[in-house]
């Protein structure tokens, strides 16, 4: 084997083993989710509030579509009110596509109610998720939102709710507010037992998403 052909030879085994120990993780993964019109949605799909997002994707359980929505602050009739205060309430939905039917497995709710100071219910700007992180076939949906009624400069409620088919995954906390160039609040986490018992790579996805957006 002359120098060149050597030297060649080298650094193809090099490249080679390169690419195979730096193949994207994420990309083996992530599931390829497709964001929908709201007025594309299938008849059979209901929803509260105004849509904030709206996407379907496939995997093992059939046709998925997810959509998140909020009411923004405004006064609810739903219940009795003892102050002057107002309302804020959250949605998330899953669908599962069966020809011209649409089953609804499972939905998230939450909300903020007779609050007399500020307010706020919504959820977190792109962090709305799809994973298959156990590479089981079966999508792992991921939503983070943060709730608050306050009239001081406070940690809101935080929370990721995960959904794997029908199994719920909660992560609950506060996120963290800079009361001074080094003082801090807020922060904290707990996983509920079901993520306590999951795969490594559900916590370690959802203490990523968490610390993206602890502030």
């Amino acid at each position: 084997m002359n120098m060149p052909f050597k030297l060649s030879f080298i650094v193809l085994l090099f490249v080679i083993f390169a690419a195979s120990i730096s193949k994207p993780v994420l990309a083996q993964e992530q599931i390829n989710a497709k964001p929908i019109s709201p007025s594309d949605l299938p008849a059979g799909i209901n929803y509260e509030g105004n849509i904030k997002e709206v996407f379907t994707f496939s995997d093992a359980m059939g046709e998925n579509i997810v959509i998140t929505s909020e009411t923004g602050i405004y006064k609810s009739k739903k219940w009795k009110h003892e102050t002057e205060g107002s309302d804020a309430e959250l949605f998330a939905y899953h669908y599962i596509l069966d020809g011209n039917n649409a089953k609804q497995t499972w939905r998230v709710y939450d909300l903020i109610k007779d609050c007399p100071v500020d307010i706020e219910a919504k959820f977190l700007k792109n962090t709305l998720s799809v994973t298959d992180l156990n590479n089981d076939g079966v999508a792992e949906i991921w939503v983070m939102y943060k709730t608050v009624c306050h009239g001081d400069v406070s940690p809101c409620d935080m929370k990721i709710i995960m959904y794997e088919g029908q199994q719920k995954f909660a992560m609950r906390g506060h996120n963290k507010v800079k009361y001074s160039e080094n003082d801090f609040v807020g922060g904290d986490y707990t996983f509920d037992k079901a993520f306590k018992s999951a795969p490594d790579s559900f916590r370690t996805f959802a203490l990523n998403l968490w610390n993206k957006n602890i502030m």
